[in-house]
Formats: structure tokens, sequence, C-alpha cells
């Protein structure tokens, strides 16, 4: 790790990996994060990559304001994992079959009906997706109320994938376990949240003539009605995005039981954990994470690899340098459309020989 303190601007601490030096556009972000006025730290994870206004794998703590383009527009988008009670040797024979099946069970993809319940051949929301959302539904309606601009969002994406780099893995641990782990957020709800109140943000500092380094910084400070109906809309779509992965957790548990003809159940409490989200803190701050994960001391979280390579499932350390937060994902070498154009289709196959994926996908560019 090594710390940048430039004039006039918050402190940046970058954990730069050996080896894979950070790219300049990234740097050039942090830079524009540190020198808001509302901003005391920003932190910069190993796994950091250029993003919309800030950094991907950013950490960035403020002062009584929130920008809500650091939080993005999958607000609460995380990662679930549960250990089942299924050993390795259950699924010899059954991949194929259970890849068949969670397909069947969770709609993917996207935007629209494709991805949603309303996709032919789910025949409508589930019965836990629709139990879960009416404990959701009352409260998404008094937001509604003030802002009729979220209107359009219904119940048939609730308990869904999305499209993306968002996935469904089942995979093994150390010690021959079979785990379901999966990547998903907040979908089309989230999206519409995020863009309404960035678009809110930058008309409110143009009306006020503040200057920003990039117009997607602009912020919302505390104490405004802006400020509390975003932090309202942000909170209620961070619930949305928890209860979004534990209904596919719960729908795709089933589905593998059914289809290897044994009950399966969840051994431990499942780790379920945000990597784009803002909590607010006791003295008046708020740390927004954006492509970062919660590290406090004994916390549970979850670090996914590339497709085909060892996720892990960590335990925070408390490091105060960091906020207490730690990188959310692989990282990557390169952006996804210079990984279309430089990687052939031959080359990704050999990569992934070893994951059952649909051929469809295997061998598409």
């Amino acid at each position: 790790m090594y710390q940048l303190q430039e004039q006039g601007k918050a402190p940046m601490r970058v954990w730069e990996p050996e080896g894979f030096p950070m790219e300049h556009g990234v740097l050039q972000q942090i830079r524009n994060v540190a020198q808001l006025p509302i901003t005391d730290l920003v932190c910069l994870m190993p796994d950091g990559h250029f993003g919309i206004g800030g950094p991907v794998g950013g950490v960035m703590v403020t002062r009584r304001a929130i920008v809500p383009a650091l939080v993005g527009v999958d607000i609460g988008c995380g990662m679930v994992a549960a250990k089942l009670s299924l050993p390795a040797a259950a699924l010899e024979g059954k991949l194929p079959a259970l890849r068949s099946a969670i397909e069947e069970t969770v709609p993917h993809g996207g935007p629209g009906v494709k991805g949603s319940w309303a996709e032919p051949g789910y025949g409508g929301a589930p019965a836990l997706a629709e139990q879960r959302w009416g404990k959701l539904d009352a409260r998404w309606r008094r937001i509604l109320d003030k802002h009729k601009g979220l209107a359009g969002v219904t119940l048939n994406q609730f308990g869904t994938l999305g499209t993306g780099n968002h996935f469904i893995e089942v995979c093994l641990d150390t010690e021959t376990n079979v785990w379901l782990m999966l990547h998903s957020g907040s979908r089309g709800v989230g999206n519409r949240i995020g863009t309404y109140f960035i678009s809110k943000a930058r008309e409110q500092a143009v009306t006020l003539d503040v200057h920003l380094p990039d117009k997607d910084l602009a912020w919302l400070e505390d104490g405004t009605r802006l400020f509390e109906d975003y932090v309202e809309a942000m909170t209620w779509a961070q619930e949305y995005a928890w209860q979004n992965r534990e209904i596919m957790l719960a729908l795709v548990i089933v589905a593998i039981g059914r289809t290897l003809g044994q009950p399966v159940e969840r051994l431990a409490e499942a780790v379920n954990c945000h990597h784009n989200y803002a909590e607010r803190l006791p003295e008046g701050q708020f740390v927004i994470r954006k492509g970062a994960v919660s590290a406090r001391a004994e916390q549970y979280g979850i670090i996914p690899g590339s497709m085909g390579a060892k996720s892990f499932i960590v335990r925070g350390k408390g490091n105060p340098l960091s906020y207490q937060s730690c990188s959310h994902g692989a990282g990557r070498c390169l952006s996804r459309g210079q990984a279309k154009r430089q990687i052939t289709v031959e080359e990704h196959a050999q990569a992934t020989a070893g994951v059952v994926v649909p051929e469809r996908l295997r061998g598409a560019r």
C-alpha cells in the first residue's frame, strides 16, 4: 500500500498488486474524488479499475454528503454463498443436468421481459418472491409518491439474475464440500434509482454553479430533501438486492435437490454481502464502497475469482487504513471490450475447459 498526499486533496491510499500497475485513468479518478470538498479519504483496492465518475474498487469517505454516481447504478450489487449438505461425489455425472435445472429455475439476461418472471416458461413470480416483495412494496410506493419518475418497476425482476458479469455457480471448497455462489444486485430498479438521482445531482450542481472535475461527481448534501429521498431509495434498493440474492439461493437449492433426487440443505448461514453501496457512520460521515466489500474484524465476505478460477470466502481484519474494506473480485488486466478484441474464442474455450457452461456461451465472442 502507498499513500498519495497532494495539496488541497484528501489522502489517497492505493493497494497496488505487485507487477500489475494501476491504469492511469483510475489514478486520475481517485484524484478527482479526493479534491471534492466533501471528501475525507479515498482508498483504491487491488482490483481497482476505471468506472463512472469514480473508480470501481474504490472506498470513499465523505462528510455529510453522498455522490450517487459513486454508489453506482446497480445499488446493492453483491455476492451470496452457502455450503450445501452435499459431498463432491454427489455431482458426478450430474453437472450438465444441474446447469439446465438452474437455467430453468432462475430467469437470466435482459433487459425487459427477457430475464424476468414474465418470460415464457416461468409462469410468473414464485410464491417466495411474492412474499418478500410484499414486505418491500409499501416502502416502494412511498418513494414513488415523491418521485413519479421512478415508476415502472414491478415484481417480475425480483429474484432474477440479470446479465453482464452476474452469475450462478456450483463449486467445491478445499474439503470437497459443494457450495452454491451467486452474484447479482438490484436489477432494473437499482439502475432506475441510480440513474435518476445521478441526474438530479447533476442538475443541482448546475443550478448552484458548483465546479466539478467530472460532472458525475455531483453530490447531495445531508439535510436537504433530495438527499433524504436518495438515501431512502438507495437503502430500499440495497434491501431489494439482498433479498434478490436470498430468493435465488433458496430456489436453486430446491432445484439442485430435485435434480439429484435427494434433499439438500445449506449447512450454515449464507454469506451475503454488498459491494456497491453506502452506509452512514456514527460521526456524520458516509463510507461509499463501489466495488469493495466491508471487512470489519471477523466479518465474512466473498471475493469471487474469474470464470474457472478459485473464489475466496474471507474474514475481515478490520484494517483502519482501508476503512475496514477489501477488494470485491479478481480484478482485471483488460476491459471487457479489450478482452473481446484480444482473446480468441479458441483461447477462451481452452481456459474454461473444466467449466460446464452452455456451448452457445463457450463459443460466443
